[in-house]
């Protein structure tokens, strides 16, 4: 019954919609338009099928409609913010594939991983480092930070179940925590960020850097990951404080992977190089997608990268896909009048009151409305644009409702266990029970509030962004 649903809702949805009478106001091809992404972000929440199939037949239901061109249903796939994705995927294939991200973390663990806490420290760092060139969160979390926490927890002897406070259950949910975290410090840290710059450009005509993305993170970011670690380890601590012969056991393990081969020389000469290009991209007006290209091109014609390493990357093509998609549609939904219509609809809701206090609500209802969401993506596109028109609707500085949606769009992860593409990969382990997590979980979406919209709206001000 419930795969019926998954259909008959989404289309149920969208029919309603377009056969319900066109509001004042709007154009007939912009509700038509409404109707296909309400079913499709409907679809893209239940899955009848994957989402990027569901997509493609997006495209086609609003071409036979004549509801938009088939070369407009297809322009999203031209945008360059999704072909960096794509690119930023194929940076996160070379850190797994050479092994410099198990060297970076087992470096680090090394270093400071002589207690609990600081063992902590040591594996937000390691996804702090990874996470620009790393816009898979689940990638990086799953594929990097989660095998390494998990093998420390069993070289401790701290198991789920009974022995899971030990320190496993700690360390869970910090690399969990600490992952929402630095989703939101860079635009290629998580691939919805890119969607998020996308859609400021098409909606608003205003421009995200990458650069202007990071400065007005770095801050608040730090800060949050300082102090997450250090909450988790008071509220929920773990039973052993001491880990240095944890640190002896990593400093063994570092030292069988011997000297850096060329593969991680290769990656690790690239992943500076993008960065400082993308840092100074203002000053050199150098295209974020251009250095991204330009890296993979190095990872090829060094053979870091093989061919077939580009075409077995299922989820940056995956995410071409679906992305392109509500690209187009988003964009569509703007230039046809929809999005200013409907901003203007529910901004009068906000009417007399100051914009502060809208804005607030906004933050708040946005945030806490990922509760029914399992995909940061799909909460993007669903309601990122509406909430920052109605903000700035309401009075709003621009940059100011922009960027702390934005980073609410990743730090909303926190909440449950089904929130994004890490939630199930740390939950699943089995150290953290179900309530204990949602427990925490608001928790940790009450300092992420206090400190990004508190600090971070001080310094979004020093930086003159608002």
């Amino acid at each position: 019954m419930k795969k019926y649903l998954s259909w008959i809702i989404p289309i149920v949805v969208g029919v309603g919609i377009w056969f319900t009478p066109v509001p004042d106001g709007l154009k007939p091809q912009a509700w038509h338009l409404f109707a296909i992404f309400a079913g499709t972000i409907l679809g893209f929440i239940l899955q009848p099928l994957p989402i990027g199939a569901l997509s493609i037949i997006s495209i086609v239901v609003a071409g036979l409609t004549n509801t938009l061109k088939i070369d407009q249903g297809l322009s999203g796939f031209a945008n360059s913010a999704i072909w960096l994705i794509v690119a930023a995927f194929l940076f996160s294939r070379g850190f797994i594939k050479t092994g410099l991200g198990k060297r970076i973390a087992y470096t680090l663990i090394k270093a400071v991983g002589s207690s609990s806490l600081k063992l902590s420290y040591a594996l937000v760092l390691s996804d702090l480092i990874l996470s620009p060139a790393t816009p898979s969160n689940t990638a990086r979390a799953g594929g990097v930070i989660f095998p390494i926490t998990k093998s420390l927890a069993s070289a401790f002897g701290s198991e789920p179940g009974s022995t899971a406070r030990k320190i496993g259950a700690y360390l869970i949910q910090v690399i969990y925590q600490g992952n929402t975290i630095t989703s939101a410090m860079f635009m290629t840290s998580m691939a919805g960020n890119t969607l998020v710059a996308s859609l400021i450009a098409e909606s608003f005509g205003m421009e995200m850097t990458w650069g202007m993305w990071a400065m007005a993170a770095i801050v608040p970011g730090i800060v949050a990951l300082i102090v997450m670690p250090f909450i988790l380890y008071k509220v929920y601590p773990p039973e052993l404080k001491d880990t240095r012969d944890i640190q002896k056991m990593i400093g063994k393990e570092l030292a069988d992977l011997g000297p850096m081969s060329y593969g991680e020389k290769v990656m690790l000469g690239v992943f500076i190089l993008s960065l400082i290009l993308w840092a100074t991209g203002q000053f050199t007006h150098i295209n974020a997608t251009v250095v991204a290209l330009l890296g993979v091109s190095i990872l090829l014609v060094t053979k870091v990268l093989e061919w077939k390493d580009v075409t077995e990357e299922k989820g940056g093509w995956d995410t071409l896909i679906w992305m392109g998609t509500m690209m187009a549609l988003a964009s569509f939904l703007t230039k046809l009048g929809f999005i200013p219509w409907f901003a203007k609809i529910v901004g009068a809701q906000v009417a007399g009151t100051s914009w502060f206090v809208a804005f607030l609500i906004l933050v708040l209802v946005y945030t806490y409305s990922h509760y029914l969401f399992a995909s940061l993506t799909v909460h993007i596109s669903a309601m990122y644009v509406v909430f920052v028109a109605v903000a700035i609707s309401a009075g709003a500085p621009p940059y100011l409702a922009m960027l702390a949606l934005a980073f609410f769009s990743n730090l909303c992860m926190s909440l449950t266990h089904y929130a994004a593409g890490p939630s199930p990969v740390c939950f699943n382990a089995g150290y953290v029970p179900q309530n204990t997590w949602w427990r925490l979980g608001f928790m940790a979406s009450v300092i992420n509030l206090v400190i990004w919209l508190g600090i971070g709206s001080v310094w979004w001000k020093v930086l003159g962004l608002w």
